[in-house]
């Protein structure tokens, strides 16, 4: 009966050491969750601060645009393009890719779209800042530009909207530049971001996942050769007809964004 009972105290006594180990863990797990949490919404604000306070942006990108087909394929749309900044109401951008070549200016007032292919172009009036353009471009004419989160006067209050989990996953190298990598959740769309390290936290790589459409495809834009300040050479913002394009609808010019033509787009599931 001894032998009996120190067995069943050594089998409790190992249990609770147990229990109390996974409790320990589970505890320091969450606390390091909160802290990669807090640190991610740092280091998120930092780059937001900083874009923010640039008045004269410019670089170069790649986008990337997942398509999946009623098969279950999987394919990649890609494209190029630059975009050169001038806060608070000038931006000249361009797109390329396999079936668009568009050009947009804005003056602060005019917004030019141009379909360098075809030596086409249409005109809006648009007055107000770049978030305005930006806003009005994707609610009104369902023409959003690439990546225009990450440029907006507070990308924090745009990027973080409905957010409901936040990682940070360490580091990450991105066109040789060492970036935070951080991983965030919403309803709807997984989002990740790679932010350069140093004291110019620019955003290099930005990744949004689809939730509600079969087969998860993502859309991405990468950044390269980013300026800031007098780095940024100085642009006309101005639209100079050198080349003779006809003027059209805004209906009539291709979308940068859009699918080729032997595409069709489907419903979401």
């Amino acid at each position: 009966m001894e032998k009996i009972a120190r067995k069943l105290i050594k089998s409790n006594a190992a249990r609770m050491t147990g229990a109390g180990l996974a409790l320990i863990i589970g505890f320091g797990a969450s606390m390091a969750s909160q802290a990669d949490e807090a640190y991610a919404k740092k280091q998120l604000k930092n780059m937001s601060d900083y874009m923010s306070a640039q008045n004269n942006l410019s670089f170069n990108y790649d986008t990337t645009l997942d398509v999946v087909t009623k098969e279950q394929q999987r394919l990649t749309l890609a494209g190029s393009g630059t975009v050169v900044i001038n806060r608070p109401d000038k931006i000249r951008s361009t797109r390329s890719s396999g079936f668009a070549d568009i050009e947009m200016l804005f003056d602060g007032k005019t917004l030019t779209l141009i379909g360098k292919g075809k030596n086409i172009y249409t005109q809006l009036e648009v007055p107000g800042t770049l978030d305005h353009l930006l806003d009005v471009l994707r609610d009104k004419y369902n023409r959003p530009l690439p990546g225009a989160d990450l440029f907006m006067s507070n990308p924090q209050d745009q990027l973080m909207a409905g957010v409901t989990n936040i990682k940070d996953l360490g580091s990450g190298v991105i066109g040789g530049v060492e970036c935070d990598h951080l991983a965030f959740r919403k309803k709807e769309v997984d989002w990740q971001i790679w932010i350069a390290q140093g004291d110019r936290p620019y955003p290099c790589r930005y990744v949004i996942t689809s939730k509600t459409i079969a087969g998860g495809p993502q859309y991405s834009i990468q950044l390269s050769d980013f300026k800031s300040g007098d780095g940024v050479v100085a642009d006309d913002f101005a639209f100079n007809n050198s080349t003779n394009a006809k003027k059209i609808d805004l209906k009539d010019l291709p979308n940068a964004e859009d699918l080729p033509s032997n595409f069709v787009r489907g419903k979401t599931k």
